[in-house]
C-alpha cells in the first residue's frame, strides 16, 4: 500500500517536481553510501562527473548528461532546485513536458560542452584539475528561457513586482562578475551555457522553429530501445469501420486544442501573460500537466 500511495503522488507532481524528486533522492542516496557503507564522495561521483579532459569524457560520454544530478553541498542543491520550481511553474503553465525536456537537457548539454571547451582553449584554465557537477546549467536554461520568451512578464520577489528580463539580466551578470573574480569558473561557464541555449531557443520558438524538435525525436528513440516488445497477437479479421469515427473525433479534439493553446500564446506575447482571462490561465495550467 505504502509503494502504491509513493507512486501515485509522483504521478501527480509535474515533470519539474519529478526533476527536483530524482535530484534529492540522488543526493541522499549518494550521502547514505558515503556514510553507512565508507564509499568516498569522489568514489561515486567520479563515473558520473563531466571531467574537464577531452579523453577522459570519451570513456565516459553519459557524464555529459549525468554530472546534472549530483550536487556538491546541501547549498549548492537548495538553490538549484528552488529556482527550478518556481522557473518550472511558469514554464508548465505555457508549454507541454516534452519542451521543458528541451529546453532542460540542451541547456545541461550545451553548458557542459562549453565547460568542456572552456577548460582545453583557455590558457588560464589548462592545468586546472577540475570537473562538473550540478544541475545550474538546465535550470539556468530553463529560467532564461522563460525571461526571453515572456520578458515584460511581471513577477513578485518579496515587497516587489519585477519583470523578467530584469531577472534573466541580473543572471547573467552575476555570472558573468564571478568569472572575472575567479569564483567557480567552471561552474560559472556552464551557466553560460545554460543561459545561451534558453534564450536561443525561446527567441527561435517566437519566430515559429522549434530547434528542440529534433532532440526531441532522439529521446523518443531512446525510449522506445527500451521498451519492451510487445507479443504479436494471433491473427484475426477485425473490422474497424465504427473506429474510424471515434479516432477522427480523437484527432479533431486534439488539433482544436492546440489551435487554442497558440491562440492564448500569442495573446501572452502581445499582451502579457496578466492579460489573460482566469479560464485561460486555467486552461493553461491543465495543459502543462498533461
Amino acid at each position: 500500500m505504502g509503494n502504491q500511495n509513493i507512486r501515485y503522488y509522483y504521478n501527480r507532481l509535474n515533470i519539474a517536481e519529478r526533476l527536483i524528486v530524482i535530484n534529492v533522492a540522488v543526493f541522499i542516496l549518494s550521502g547514505l553510501l558515503k556514510i553507512l557503507f565508507g564509499f568516498s564522495g569522489d568514489s561515486i561521483i567520479r563515473w558520473f562527473e563531466l571531467p574537464k579532459d577531452f579523453f577522459h569524457f570519451l570513456t565516459q560520454p553519459w557524464s555529459i548528461v549525468t554530472y546534472s544530478f549530483f550536487h556538491s553541498g546541501l547549498g549548492h542543491i537548495f538553490w538549484n532546485m528552488l529556482m527550478l520550481y518556481f522557473a518550472g511553474r511558469i514554464f508548465l503553465n505555457l508549454f507541454d513536458t516534452r519542451r521543458f525536456l528541451n529546453v532542460y537537457f540542451l541547456g545541461v548539454i550545451l553548458g557542459g560542452l562549453i565547460f568542456l571547451l572552456s577548460y582545453n582553449i583557455f590558457p588560464a584554465l589548462l592545468g586546472i584539475n577540475t570537473a562538473l557537477i550540478g544541475a545550474s546549467a538546465g535550470v539556468t536554461a530553463v529560467l532564461i528561457f522563460i525571461c526571453a520568451y515572456l520578458p515584460n512578464q511581471e513577477v513578485r520577489i518579496i515587497f516587489f513586482n519585477v519583470k523578467l528580463w530584469h531577472i534573466g539580466v541580473f543572471v547573467v551578470l552575476l555570472d558573468l562578475i564571478q568569472i572575472s573574480i575567479g569564483g567557480n569558473v567552471g561552474g560559472r561557464l556552464a551557466h553560460l551555457g545554460g543561459a545561451a541555449l534558453g534564450y536561443f531557443y525561446a527567441r527561435q520558438l517566437i519566430k515559429g522553429h522549434d530547434i528542440g524538435s529534433g532532440f526531441a525525436k532522439f529521446l523518443d528513440a531512446i525510449s522506445n530501445l527500451f521498451k519492451r516488445s510487445e507479443k504479436k497477437a494471433p491473427l484475426k479479421t477485425v473490422y474497424r469501420k465504427e473506429n474510424r469515427g471515434k479516432g477522427t473525433t480523437e484527432n479533431y479534439d486534439k488539433e482544436s486544442r492546440q489551435r487554442k493553446i497558440d491562440a492564448i500564446l500569442d495573446k501572452i506575447s502581445k499582451s502579457g501573460y496578466e492579460s489573460l482571462s482566469k479560464a485561460e490561465k486555467d486552461f493553461l495550467f491543465k495543459a502543462g500537466k498533461e
